[in-house]
């Protein structure tokens, strides 16, 4: 294949910042095809989660067959996933496969909604943690699966105690503006850039799905997290702050954005 494949096992976003909407975006960004098998429905925009919807397993594994059997998937991403049931029939059918595969352990909005309930997160960790390529938690994310508040170091290696065989704990929470990387042998940090721009709705997703498209590219994973913390971080600098009333989102595809021409321009070389 000439074009990576990436898929992504998530929920719709209907305000069009996160989910899967975000990671089709920053697959299209990092030159990939974007595949999406979606798990649940949100009635979402920038201020807050108004309803979810799960779908049945059944038709989760009706999307993952159809777009595997015809295309075929070079790496894949889950986001949110939201309940045990769906965990479960999510693990069963990526139990044989071999694609490298990100797992962003998606568990709380940015407007502070609960995405996962707290019956699934033992399901999460024991059916998925196990077949990961890497994990992507937040420090908060990170803190809440292992019940421990302390250093990112500290948390990849809990994490990776728990079945996750890679762990990047990501950066933008806390004092420190870094991504820490435990590849089950060694710790690698990533320095980034903190934006302050009231515009970082989907920043996580982002990242995981720059990463899963990377790995897709054939990056080994320290350059894969490497380049996904430098695209998500500028996602940020450039994220669409006059879109809604909440955080807006981020903008991945910003330098595909263009301003309206103004009626007395002179014409564009480009599109003329």
């Amino acid at each position: 294949m000439t074009v990576a494949r990436c898929l992504t096992i998530a929920t719709s976003v209907s305000g069009g910042g996160a989910g899967i909407q975000a990671d089709l975006k920053a697959f299209a960004a990092a030159g990939c095809h974007g595949m999406s098998a979606i798990v649940a429905l949100t009635a979402q925009s920038t201020v807050g989660v108004r309803a979810i919807h799960e779908l049945p397993a059944h038709f989760i594994t009706a999307q993952l067959d159809a777009v595997t059997e015809d295309i075929g998937v070079d790496a894949a991403k889950t986001g949110m996933l939201f309940s045990a049931p769906i965990i479960e029939a999510v693990a069963e059918w990526l139990a044989p496969t071999r694609f490298p595969l990100v797992v962003d352990p998606v568990m709380v909005a940015s407007s502070g909604a609960r995405l996962l309930r707290e019956d699934a997160i033992s399901t999460l960790v024991h059916l998925l943690f196990p077949r990961a390529t890497v994990i992507t938690p937040n420090l908060p994310e990170a803190e809440a699966l292992t019940g421990h508040r302390g250093s990112r170091r500290e948390l990849a290696e809990r994490l990776h105690e728990m079945g996750a065989p890679a762990v990047l704990v990501t950066g933008g929470h806390g004092d420190q503006a870094v991504d820490h990387l435990f590849d089950g042998r060694e710790h690698h940090e990533i320095p980034m850039v903190r934006h302050r721009v009231p515009a970082t709705h989907g920043a996580g997703c982002t990242h995981s799905a720059t990463l899963c498209a990377r790995l897709a590219l054939g990056d080994d994973l320290l350059g894969a997290a490497r380049t996904a913390a430098r695209v998500a971080a500028d996602a940020v600098a450039h994220g669409l702050v006059e879109i809604g009333r909440g955080d807006g989102p981020v903008n991945v595809l910003h330098r595909a954005f263009r301003p309206p021409a103004s009626p007395t321009a002179a014409p564009d070389p480009l599109t003329e």
